[in-house]
């Protein structure tokens, strides 16, 4: 959208705030939704505000200290997470730039989310652009973001004081949200239930590693040719009905699946009189032709000669050998570091970002005897209040509307056995 282009989006958005008797002095947008509402709202959007998470922190990060702060709406304008440096976002708030207000034409005039929303194309709006006066003092950069159908769901917006802001500021926007747009296509694609069975019988076929399905109970469905090289007879056939009789952990894996888990661990497999080791993931999806749930089991061998350390999701990978420095006090910090590793006690790790803390979490987890327990690292500042109960404690089937089926495991309860870290707990709020 060139110049010219702006100036008469601008002009026709200001012609319809007139229309819609909208006051230049008005302040606050005048639809803020209520906590039940916007609980249903945070449902619905889980899967967007988690993704754009860590690339909102990133923007933040990369204008932090000029007063900048960051907002996430849905397709419709309503604030889904807002952060930014204190002074700018108090300022914010006072407005009720919070989640649950919406940011649309016909709540709040013009502005850079309400012309994405009218117009689906990213745009930057300074001083009198806006047409409430409480926006003059800044300039705000918003960008779309949509789905696989090319369907608005969100805008990104970066908002700073007039004075501060760049033109490549808006391009910094755009590529956050085209990050944000992929990766939300990449988990639609994973999450494709509708599948044609045929076609996933040639795709099963043609893997190099062995993926069995089964009901939620463990009947078996149906199984790949990998699958039956490594569990089946010596007639290459796969005798088993039931996954009970596969994975001698059946009974705690089922469990944890039926919770809402995925799972990546090693297991005992029990196969043609043989029992081995393996490593397991499994998953449960959807089915739309039955409406039921299935697992999904990707097995791999382990071959003891050439056993590695186990590697997940949830893994530390830095040790205090990768931490090197000669300051004195750097050495002692080191070595207390390990003294204390395996101490029950909760450690505060405190310094400046980039300077190493989580870094430091990780040597001092695989120092401890929980080294082989998973290590879940989580960024307290990039979550929205109302979402951090949820992903600290998870949820049940059915807690609140919209929950997700089958409910959501918490991250103390993935960290089980091994350590969880808490990133920017201060940013927290004090009830939590």
């Amino acid at each position: 959208m060139n110049n010219t282009d702006y100036r008469h989006v601008i002009e026709l958005s200001h012609e319809r705030c007139r229309k819609l008797n909208i006051k230049e002095d008005q302040v606050i947008s005048s639809k803020i939704i209520n906590e039940t509402e916007l609980q249903k709202r945070f449902s619905e959007n889980r899967s967007m505000i988690l993704t754009a998470a860590p690339y909102m922190e990133q923007l933040i990060n990369f204008v932090k200290g000029h007063n900048f702060f960051a907002l996430l709406t849905d397709g419709e304008g309503c604030i889904l997470n807002a952060i930014g440096d204190e002074k700018i976002l108090s300022e914010a708030f006072d407005l009720k730039m919070i989640p649950g207000a919406f940011m649309n034409e016909e709540s709040i005039g013009t502005n850079a989310m309400a012309l994405v929303i009218k117009t689906g194309e990213p745009v930057q709006l300074s001083g009198k652009d806006h047409f409430i006066k409480a926006y003059h003092r800044w300039t705000c950069s918003g960008a779309p973001i949509k789905d696989h159908r090319g369907k608005l769901i969100g805008v990104l917006d970066l908002t700073g004081y007039t004075e501060n802001v760049h033109p490549h500021t808006l391009g910094m926007v755009i590529a956050a949200s085209n990050a944000i747009e992929e990766m939300i296509k990449v988990k639609e694609f994973n999450n494709l239930q509708d599948i044609n069975y045929k076609h996933i019988n040639t795709i099963f076929n043609t893997m190099p590693i062995a993926i069995v399905t089964s009901d939620i109970n463990g009947k078996v469905k149906i199984n790949n040719n990998k699958a039956l090289e490594l569990l089946g007879n010596k007639d290459n056939r796969l005798e088993a009905e039931d996954m009970s009789e596969i994975i001698e952990e059946w009974d705690s894996i089922n469990k944890y699946i039926r919770q809402g888990g995925n799972i990546s661990q090693e297991i005992n497999v029990t196969a043609f009189r043989k029992r081995f080791p393996c490593r397991l993931i499994a998953n449960p999806i959807y089915n739309s032709i039955d409406d039921s749930i299935e697992i999904v089991y990707v097995f791999e061998e382990i071959k003891r000669e050439r056993k590695e350390k186990r590697k997940s999701e949830y893994q530390a990978y830095y040790t205090f050998d990768k931490i090197i420095g000669k300051d004195e006090s750097f050495l002692k910090i080191v070595e207390y570091a390990k003294k204390i590793a395996d101490s029950k006690s909760t450690i505060l790790i405190m310094g400046e970002s980039g300077t190493g803390k989580e870094v430091f979490a990780q040597a001092i987890h695989n120092y401890s005897k929980r080294m082989d327990g998973p290590f879940v690292a989580l960024n307290c500042g990039a979550i929205p209040n109302q979402l951090i109960e949820s992903e600290l404690f998870g949820y049940e089937e059915g807690a609140y509307t919209g929950a997700k089926k089958g409910g959501n495991v918490g991250k103390f309860e993935l960290a089980a056995g091994g350590t969880i870290m808490l990133d920017e707990i201060g940013e927290m709020s004090l009830d939590m």
